[in-house]
């Protein structure tokens, strides 16, 4: 397989993922829409090829594919957020945790309020990619240890904004804000073993725990509604059987990640990248 068609099924890989949990949570109550649905494939098929063919990730061995994945995940969770959180205008009376940028769960209507906050919150994103480039210069050849703490830190971003904005509904707790963080130190660690570059850990591990949060919290509470949606009853209940019809491609999405990864650790020769 060329170069291109493994940039181009990694990316489609991580969008359907992404878009099949979204579908999964939001339809039963939203509804289904094609447009909606493929709005994650094509925007990380693009990631992936901008990753790719600008020579940021060489995806030409299983090690770099599995980075690949972690990295486009990461980066397309990032860019939809902003999209939704500060750049979206939408009704929020449908949810009972806002969407949009909130102050102790109360939707800041201003579009210009949210924009400066999404720029100053974007800012602090590429702030943190140019700390991890600087800490890269000054330590070359870094440790395992390094590299977990390195991933963890999308973990940490991901705990403060979720409980900003779920907190003041459905309150603070303790086990669920640390999660994240000790999710993404433990995937900084598994992909440390396949590449040293601080930035693709930092955001492949942020991508990778939100793949493996997003499972758990869908597929092993299938009833719960999500906070959004607390306490509201579905309209679109047929939505409640059809979504199962995804969970195939869901599941094969996870054993073709999981196998290149295990193939990449177990036959990686000397040290990371």
């Amino acid at each position: 397989m060329s170069e291109a068609l493994t940039l181009l099924a990694t990316g489609l890989g991580v969008g359907l993922h992404s878009a099949t949990w979204g579908m999964f949570k939001d339809a039963p109550h939203e509804g289904f829409t094609v447009r909606t649905y493929v709005r994650s494939p094509l925007i990380a098929v693009v990631i992936a090829l901008a990753l790719g063919l600008s020579g940021a990730i060489e995806a030409t061995s299983p090690a770099g594919i599995v980075v690949l994945f972690g990295v486009t995940y990461g980066i397309e969770r990032a860019l939809i957020e902003v999209y939704k959180t500060f750049l979206r205008e939408q009704d929020q009376s449908k949810y009972t945790i806002p969407m949009q940028l909130s102050i102790r769960g109360k939707v800041v209507e201003r579009r210009g309020v949210r924009l400066a906050a999404g720029a100053a919150y974007f800012s602090a994103e590429l702030a943190l990619l140019f700390g991890a480039i600087q800490l890269q210069k000054h330590a070359p050849a870094p440790g395992l240890l390094v590299a977990a703490l390195v991933g963890s830190v999308g973990g940490w971003v991901s705990a403060f904004g979720g409980a900003w904005k779920d907190a003041p509904i459905e309150g603070f707790s303790l086990p669920k804000f640390f999660r994240s963080p000790l999710i993404a130190f433990t995937y900084g660690l598994l992909l440390g073993l396949l590449t040293r570059n601080y930035v693709l850990l930092l955001m492949g591990s942020i991508g990778y725990t939100v793949a493996t949060t997003e499972t758990y919290k869908t597929f092993f509470f299938p009833n719960k509604n999500r906070g959004k949606f607390m306490e509201r009853e579905p309209e679109h209940r047929d939505w409640l059987r059809i979504r199962w019809r995804f969970l195939p491609l869901y599941v094969a999405i996870w054993i073709a990640v999981v196998t290149t990864g295990a193939v990449a650790i177990l036959g990686r020769a000397g040290p990371p990248a």
